[in-house]
Parts: structure tokens; C-alpha cells; sequence
């Protein structure tokens, strides 16, 4: 277990963390985990929440079996058995997701401003986004928000210095050198290069968000037209 640490948070929770770099293996070890815990989960796991590179792994003090071991060293006893089980379970292909965006306009207020920052035309702005598959790293920030990885370095740009106190819903912005996209309106400080007519988070529904952790995205460019038109039933292309 080299490399694999473990941190207390509070009384009811302990985080394993994988190592401290954003790519596909340790996302692969944080997976397998995951999976691992909710297909066998322990008595008194309560939920398991990944991360980029961590997986969090919630419970209740007092659900768990009885034994001599403070809870959270019983907690640590069985997060190093499952590790030594996580490397036989197999990762289902991920699903992936086409979403449609329109960029620019009023719908990507800040795709001059990141067209400008990188001395680039804002239709070489959008290339450079659309050319790429996403991985959806975790869910987080405000519920069904995704952290995508694999975005073009070249247009990686920063926040913006002062957050927007309302971004409108399926707004997709980008922050340093990653791409997002807003489920719901909420404040925030990416640019925002467009916006999708998809709802990625509807909290009546069995799975409230469209996306999860593992899922592969890709973007497909739609016009203001098309946008205006959209009939909402759609959850993808």
C-alpha cells in the first residue's frame, strides 16, 4: 500500500488518498475502491464519495461491529482489506455521454475574454474544447456537478478574479485546466465559453444526476436556434 494514506474527518468519516496527481491510474485505484465498497459494503458504511484522487468513505460509530478496536482504527483495519481486494475488481466500460452546447453569444460570456487571453480566435477557442473526450473525475461542488478532465492545455485559464453571483443552469465555464458544467444556477467563477439545454440535475428523479464519477463525455457544438428549439425531454444526442 505504498504511496496510500489515511485522514480522519471528524468522528464519522475517514478519507484514503491515492496520491496528490490528477491522471487515469490513480482515478482507476480511487474506482475500484468505490466499487469494491458499494458492491461489499461493511456494517455501518453509510456512503463512499470519490474524488480525483481520494475516496471518502462515510460511516456511523456505532453500527459498527464490536469489537476492541477504536472506530476509526476498526475503520482503517477494513479499508486495508478491501485495498488488498480492490485490484480484482473488474471496471465496467464507461458510459459515455454526448452534450450539446452552444457557445459564444449570450449563452459563453467569456469566450472572448479566453479567446483573447491565449491571443486565439474564439472559433479555434471551440475547436480546441470540442476536440477532446472528457472523464468525468467526481461530482461535487453543488449536487450533479461534473469535474472533467482531459481538457486542451491551450486553453486552460484561470478563474475569474471576482465570481458571478448567478450562473445560469447548464452553463459549461472553464476553470484553470478543467472544464465543468453548472446542473443547477448557482454563484461561481468560471468562464463561461456556452451553455447546455440539458438538465444534468433533476432531484426528483431515482438518479439525480445525469452523470457520474467514471463516465466519458464529449460535446457536440448546436446553434442558438437549435438551443431555443430544444423540446428539454432529451437527457443526450
Amino acid at each position: 500500500m505504498e504511496g496510500i494514506t489515511f485522514y480522519p474527518q471528524g468522528d464519522r468519516a475517514v478519507t484514503v488518498r491515492f496520491g496528490t496527481e490528477i491522471n487515469e491510474d490513480i482515478h482507476e485505484n480511487v474506482m475500484k475502491l468505490t466499487n469494491l465498497l458499494k458492491q461489499e459494503p461493511f456494517s455501518g458504511m453509510e456512503e463512499v464519495v470519490p474524488s480525483y484522487h481520494t475516496v471518502t468513505v462515510y460511516y456511523h460509530p456505532t453500527r459498527l461491529s464490536k469489537t476492541s478496536l477504536h472506530p476509526y482504527e476498526q475503520i482503517i483495519s477494513i479499508l486495508k482489506q478491501k485495498l488488498i481486494s480492490s485490484p480484482r475488481i473488474t471496471l465496467q466500460n464507461s458510459t459515455i455521454i454526448t452534450i450539446p452546447i452552444c457557445y459564444g453569444g449570450n449563452y459563453g460570456p467569456d469566450l472572448a475574454t479566453v479567446a483573447n487571453f491565449h491571443q486565439l480566435s474564439e472559433t479555434d477557442i471551440i475547436e480546441y474544447h470540442l476536440n477532446q473526450t472528457y472523464k468525468v473525475y467526481m461530482i461535487g461542488f453543488v449536487p450533479g456537478f461534473p469535474y472533467l478532465g482531459g481538457m486542451d492545455k491551450r486553453i486552460a485559464t484561470p478563474r475569474k478574479e471576482t465570481p458571478r453571483m448567478a450562473v445560469p443552469n447548464g452553463s459549461v465555464g472553464i476553470g484553470g485546466e478543467q472544464t465543468g458544467i453548472y446542473p443547477i444556477e448557482s454563484p461561481g467563477g468560471w468562464q463561461i465559453i456556452g451553455r447546455t439545454p440539458l438538465h444534468l440535475f433533476k432531484a426528483t428523479n431515482i438518479r439525480p444526476s445525469i452523470l457520474k464519477a467514471g463516465d466519458i463525455v464529449q460535446f457536440k457544438q448546436i446553434s442558438e436556434i437549435e438551443y431555443e428549439n430544444w423540446d428539454g425531454a432529451s437527457t443526450c444526442i
